[in-house]
């Protein structure tokens, strides 16, 4: 069975924060869909928060913590990336932004990404359409033509026990499923592994 690599980067500042909420129900319907058309998903959530001072750190001495590299490794070698954040100022929040910039901008390059942002109030959803998906278009990943937006009265369950979300989740995650469906191309290729000249020899008389 393949496997398909999902990072997932939360924005959110709060402890529990609608931001990781949504993360996580973005995450579940991908690895469903994922495992309906016959793959493995392997799902990283990162928590920016967590990172904060080392993000910091790496704008001033151009020097990423290890757990920091540990995540920019994670981002690169990943099929696909769920990308959530609060929203600020009507736009993504300083954390999310200052994530993506420590990133090589070209280590994003052809990589499926789904969006999805929160906020107090509906006003805010266009922050999808125009901050965020510039951003990740100028970075040449696949973008779902569906993003998420969730506001306050999406948390709270309907008369079949959904959520307001429910139909737009599945829908994003479906688009999302289905790009990381196709060959990767933003996959970044593994350590090349060195062998002796002995080890060369016994592959070949083993007939590998």
């Amino acid at each position: 069975m393949e496997t398909r690599r999902i990072t997932v980067l939360s924005a959110g500042l709060g402890v529990p924060s609608s931001s990781r909420l949504l993360a996580d129900q973005l995450a579940a319907a991908a690895a469903q869909q994922l495992a309906a058309a016959g793959y493995e998903a392997t799902v990283d959530v990162v928590e920016l928060r967590d990172l904060a001072v080392d993000i910091a750190n790496n704008f001033v001495t151009g020097y990423a913590a290890p757990r920091l590299a540990e995540v920019i490794a994670a981002v690169e070698a990943s099929d696909g990336i769920i990308a959530v954040t609060p929203v600020f100022s009507a736009s993504f929040s300083g954390l999310f932004k200052s994530f993506i910039d420590v990133l090589d901008p070209k280590s994003l390059d052809g990589k499926a990404v789904l969006l999805g942002a929160t906020g107090g109030t509906d006003r805010h959803q266009m922050v999808l359409d125009y901050a965020m998906r510039p951003l990740f278009s100028y970075l040449r990943t696949r973008i779902t033509a569906t993003a998420v937006f969730a506001g306050p009265q999406d948390w709270g369950n309907t008369d079949d026990g959904g959520t307001p979300l429910s139909g737009r989740v599945e829908r994003a995650a479906t688009e999302f499923a289905r790009l990381l469906e196709d060959a990767q191309p933003g996959r970044k290729a593994g350590p090349l592994v060195t062998q002796s000249f002995e080890e060369l020899l016994a592959g070949i008389s083993a007939g590998r």
